[in-house]
């Protein structure tokens, strides 16, 4: 190769960045447990694609209203975009499509312009992302079967054997699963326990509606926040985690730092108890004891215990956990940024957290390409601490993605390379086919009508 041929080698051609327009929106589904992933493909009229994702358990709905505020726009322009669509997401899952949008953006402009995602918002903290292995503490996902203390611990010694650093259990089933273990009305108690005995059920043999109503029932349930479910620990309920979690430390040791998750729908007074139980056992944190919106209680919860909390996975916006913050309320955010906004929009929010003392570790339960571009996120963000990797069941998982990425995972920490974008060149279409819902040769679905929708969008007159 000629010097010339070297130096034409290295120019791009296929984008024009000033010129690059949006041309339409496309979506697919993945079925990964436990909801599944909306995944969303923003194509331009200069032949790239933007790739994102929407947060598990979300309507698409959310995602294809957002169309024609986009359709023409220059992705590359991602800041006023967002804060152009931002007023139609909100908490939680509502924030699905706002997210998923700007996700897509940032690896359209990271593309356009041939450069990381994590340089375009600051460049690097670290050269790899820490992450946070977790397991349920159920022998399978709803299957009701609750493995011994040693059995998780054997779990999470599996882990740190792979070379992760972090772990995490879900106990959400601990205090629950045993009769004795809780105090309250006796009808609620009977309703909940039906209602996650027919989950069960249907989560071996069901079809796919079966499963669908009858996680519905059952959401009734846990939809109801956690002062006003009545519900109270007993001493028994309080001996048997305190047991638990002691037994698993003695299998994973005193070193590693371990958070747990799920406790139940228990007011205030029950999670100080609960809290001041566990303090002995210096876990990493103690994560969404009450709602988040309960400012007040999380100031006098942490006033009341030396466990470190976090809370934040249903957050939308940074400006959401201000209050949380100022109060100091929390040790950690734990935003997923499928829900708090999207890339820059979290790496805010970290900004925000450093400024109050707190640290950040991420919510992480979807496909490859959030973790993506939460670990694009993590490498800029100075507060970071770990990412949670849930995919131990879909050993398929990391092959959704084509590109120069791979592996994404290595020894326990997500890899991030000098790839435009986010790093994905395509998705692997014949894998999304045989685990997804849509069989066609085009696993890709149209949004054609939502091309031509018109609203006054204005918040102001």
């Amino acid at each position: 190769m000629t010097d010339t041929e070297r130096i034409t080698d290295r120019v791009r051609t296929a984008s024009r960045p000033s010129d690059l327009r949006i041309t339409d929106m496309k979506l697919c589904k993945v079925d990964l447990p436990p909801w599944g992933s909306w995944l969303v493909k923003l194509e331009t009229n200069q032949g790239i694609c933007g790739y994102g994702e929407m947060r598990d358990g979300c309507s698409p709905t959310y995602l294809r209203m957002l169309k024609s505020r986009l359709v023409g726009e220059n992705p590359c322009e991602v800041d006023r975009l967002f804060r152009k669509i931002r007023q139609f997401g909100g908490q939680s899952r509502q924030a699905g499509g706002v997210c998923a949008a700007e996700l897509a953006l940032w690896d359209l402009c990271g593309k356009a312009y041939g450069v990381p995602v994590y340089q375009l918002i600051g460049g690097r903290f670290r050269d790899k992302v820490r992450l946070y292995a977790d397991t349920h503490i159920e022998s399978g996902r709803a299957t009701g079967i609750l493995m011994e203390p040693e059995e998780v611990g054997r779990v999470l010694r599996g882990f740190m054997d792979e070379g992760y650093t972090v772990l995490k259990i879900l106990s959400v089933e601990l205090i629950m699963a045993q009769p004795g273990n809780t105090c309250g009305p006796l009808d609620y108690l009977q309703d909940v326990r039906r209602a996650e005995a027919e989950v069960r059920r249907v989560a071996l043999s069901g079809t796919t509606a079966e499963v669908s109503a009858a996680n519905a029932r059952l959401y009734d349930y846990n939809n109801v926040p956690h002062p006003f479910t009545n519900l109270h620990v007993t001493e028994q309920g309080l001996d048997m985690l305190d047991e638990y979690i002691g037994r698993v430390r003695k299998v994973i040791g005193e070193e590693v730092p371990l958070a747990i998750d799920h406790f139940g729908h228990f007011p205030l007074i029950d999670m100080i108890k609960i809290a001041r139980r566990l303090e002995k056992y210096h876990l990493a944190w103690l994560e969404d004891m009450l709602p988040w919106q309960l400012t007040d209680q999380y100031r006098l919860l942490k006033a009341s215990t030396t466990a470190p909390l976090a809370t934040g996975e249903d957050m939308y916006l940074a400006e959401t956990f201000e209050p949380l913050l100022a109060a100091s309320a929390l040790d950690l955010v734990h935003p997923d940024l499928l829900t708090s906004g999207g890339i820059l929009e979290t790496k805010r929010l970290g900004d925000l957290a450093a400024k109050h003392g707190a640290s950040m570790a991420l919510h992480m339960c979807e496909s490859p390409v959030a973790a993506l571009a939460g670990a694009h996120m993590a490498t800029a963000t100075e507060n970071f601490f770990c990412m949670e990797h849930d995919s131990f069941d879909s050993p398929w998982w990391e092959d959704l993605i084509i590109g120069p990425v791979k592996p994404m995972v290595e020894n326990g920490f997500a890899r991030v390379t000098d790839a435009p974008g986010l790093g994905i060149e395509a998705l692997n279409e014949d894998l999304i086919r045989e685990h997804g819902p849509c069989k066609e040769k085009d696993v890709w679905l149209s949004t054609e009508e939502w091309n031509g929708e018109k609203s006054l969008d204005r918040l102001w007159s």
